[in-house]
């Protein structure tokens, strides 16, 4: 497991290098993000991305939590097990129940591109308790009611402390 240094955006994160010839084992003549499933170590994983860094080279970031479950940090060696994964990312079902009631915010959120529309699921699906999660809702509903993007949900989110 290695860690950035200073690296733009990456600054500071915990991830695994996946040389080229294992990504192209994986997802052969693929430059883009990919999901893969499998194990690191003992610990069952599925749709975790995996990042390109030029030259066919990849990353897998490693969250903290995830690092909790494993008990382990950067310089640590991991053992991967990993393939493919090809099962397609579910929306959170309770965003999607909201947003059945929320015409305008229905008609701007899928108008967005799917791997946008993950990413804000996958915001309220990071929530640890079911309070942060009906309030990280409420916020993406607000910001598709109002066409925010991401950066300007969490802005206005911020500003309303």
């Amino acid at each position: 497991m290695e860690k950035f240094g200073k690296q733009g955006e990456k600054t500071g994160w915990t991830y695994v290098d996946i040389p080229l010839d294992i990504a192209e084992k994986l997802n052969p003549s693929n430059r883009k993000s990919f999901r893969v499933k499998g194990f690191l170590d003992k610990l069952e994983i599925s749709g975790i991305a995996l990042l390109p860094m030029g030259e066919g080279n990849f990353i897998m970031p490693l969250k903290t939590e995830l690092r909790r479950q494993l008990k382990k940090s950067h310089g640590d060696e991991l053992h991967l097990r990993i393939e493919l994964d090809k099962e397609e990312y579910q929306l959170n079902t309770d965003f999607v129940e909201c947003l059945a009631e929320d015409a305008v915010a229905a008609k701007n959120f899928y108008a967005l591109l799917r791997s946008h529309q993950n990413y804000y699921s996958k915001y309220i699906d990071a929530a640890k308790t079911e309070s942060t999660k009906a309030k990280r809702i409420s916020q993406v509903l607000h910001a598709m009611a109002n066409k925010m993007d991401y950066g300007e949900m969490l802005r206005y989110a911020r500003e309303r402390k």
